[in-house]
């Protein structure tokens, strides 16, 4: 089985958990503008990370952040279908909270905090010079509280509402 600690694997399990959460069964499209598509039209970006690593850490890094570029939407044929922009609805901030290898299981949703801010909260965050959004967890924490796994999907709808 793959390593769950990779940050490539670690984002696709929160994406398919956000799906699972938000009720849709809606493949994932490697190359949408969006990662998932709730069954009432929200678009949703998850970004993920977690303290565990896979490779060998002294100690866990405290600071977690991400960058949330805009982008230009293609339909699927690959012709440009929308203007440059932050192209989701809402994004949801999956942070997997094991603090060691021993204690560390991917599956237990128990084990996830989600942050969830709308698109116009992520226009709010401070940009890079390459004008991409930076998100570290003390932004997004100072702007929503975490939720639980059974709480993600109606926070989400709320989320989508909110300007």
């Amino acid at each position: 089985m793959s390593d769950l600690r990779t940050n490539t694997l670690r984002g696709y399990l929160a994406e398919f958990l956000v799906a699972r959460a938000v009720g849709t069964d809606r493949p994932r499209v490697e190359w949408d503008a969006f990662d998932v598509l709730t069954p009432e039209g929200i678009k949703v970006e998850v970004k993920a990370t977690g303290f565990v690593q896979a490779w060998t850490q002294l100690k866990p890094r405290e600071s977690r952040s991400w960058t949330i570029s805009q982008t230009v939407p293609y339909d699927s044929a690959g012709r440009p279908c929308g203007p440059r922009g932050f192209q989701a609805d809402v994004y949801v901030f999956a942070v997997h909270t094991a603090r060691t290898n021993d204690e560390y299981n991917a599956l237990d949703v128990d084990q996830w905090k989600f942050y969830v801010l709308s698109a116009p909260q992520i226009m709010t965050l401070p940009r890079d010079r390459n004008d991409r959004a930076c998100a570290t967890l003390l932004r997004v924490q100072e702007r929503t509280q975490a939720v639980i796994y059974t709480e993600l999907a109606a926070t989400v709808g709320e989320a989508a509402t909110r300007q």
